[in-house]
């Protein structure tokens, strides 16, 4: 179990109870999680909960490299591995999760955002769509997933698979420490809007963050439903959760409180399916806003104190 989370095989009671309980309503539901839960706060050791939002993108993109698309979002290389606890990492950097495996077994560190983007995978590095720029890609990169409306029609959606092992560092805090803005004031849309508005700062700025994302095709037949996540389902707007996988577990119910600016305060039961390399810590969430243009006006926008409490499973529901 996770150090927060629980034993996988512990909602298993529960899920076998929930699909019983079929189609149930909203007052019907509400007696099922309060029967078969116990909920538990989240307090951080230090400082409070935070929430931001994320979403799927929607660009238009091609399937070959093109004037029109240079932007590549390139499938992961083959030797490309996620480091495990038995392996030997004498020679890497304590900080990197990612490496270059070797035919002898032996792990070296993979080229970061900077090498790659000069092109250290080469010019034939297998990708699985082009888009308009690095700018455009480096968006996709932050969310994990895009649909991608190809040039000769249809569309291809893909989501996170591997990356570069590197620490993620979030871009926005360079022009913070320039003078330009305030932390408050650096939400998405307005490094979007400055990097396209200075494209010779656009290389400086992106290469602080070291960490590259590697992508594969991941077909949804529901349109209605977001990219396949980091727990293999695809994320359902406005009720999937990120959080960090190292503390959490996967399909836990955490309910979720803030006040994102709206009229109402944000009140919400969602649920744990989703990770980011950004979203670490007991208290830290990220949430599914949806897919498109819609979606990213509202996921931008969202960087707000926030407090978490999880639902654990009971091995039998309250008073059986």
């Amino acid at each position: 179990a996770r150090p927060l989370g629980v034993d996988g095989a512990s909602l298993r009671p529960v899920a076998e109870a929930a699909l019983a309980l079929g189609d149930a309503g909203r007052h019907a539901a509400r007696i099922f999680f309060e029967s078969w839960f116990d909920p538990l706060e989240v307090v951080p050791a230090s400082g409070g909960g935070f929430v931001t939002g994320y979403y799927e993108p929607e660009v238009d993109g091609a399937v070959t490299r093109s004037p029109a698309f240079p932007g590549p979002l390139h499938a992961p290389p083959a030797d490309l591995v996620e480091i495990a606890d038995t392996d030997d990492r004498s020679n890497l950097d304590l900080a990197l999760t990612w490496a270059r495996r070797h035919p002898g077994g032996g792990l070296s560190e993979h080229p970061d955002r900077a090498a790659i983007m000069a092109g250290a995978l080469g010019p034939d590095a297998p990708a699985v769509a082009f888009v308009r720029d690095w700018i455009e890609a480096f968006f996709i990169h932050v969310q994990g997933s895009a649909r991608i409306r190809l040039a000769g029609g249809g569309v291809r959606r893909v989501t996170f698979a591997a990356k570069s092992g590197h620490p993620y560092f979030a871009v926005a805090r360079v022009l913070v420490e320039r003078g330009l803005m305030t932390a408050a004031q650096a939400t998405a849309d307005v490094l979007r809007s400055y990097l396209e508005q200075h494209p010779e700062d656009v290389a400086a700025i992106l290469l602080r963050n070291r960490s590259y994302i590697f992508f594969r095709e991941a077909p949804v037949s529901d349109s209605a439903l977001g990219p396949v996540a980091a727990a293999g389902v695809a994320l359902t707007p406005g009720r999937s959760l990120a959080v960090d996988r190292h503390l959490h577990t996967f399909h836990l119910p955490v309910f979720v409180s803030a006040d994102l600016g709206d009229p109402e305060p944000f009140r919400r039961l969602m649920i744990a399916q989703d990770t980011g390399s950004a979203i670490v810590g007991p208290a830290r969430g990220d949430l599914f806003c949806g897919s498109g243009d819609d979606a990213w006006r509202r996921a931008a926008r969202i960087r707000h104190p926030a407090s978490f409490i999880l639902l654990r499973p009971r091995s039998h529901p309250r008073g059986a």
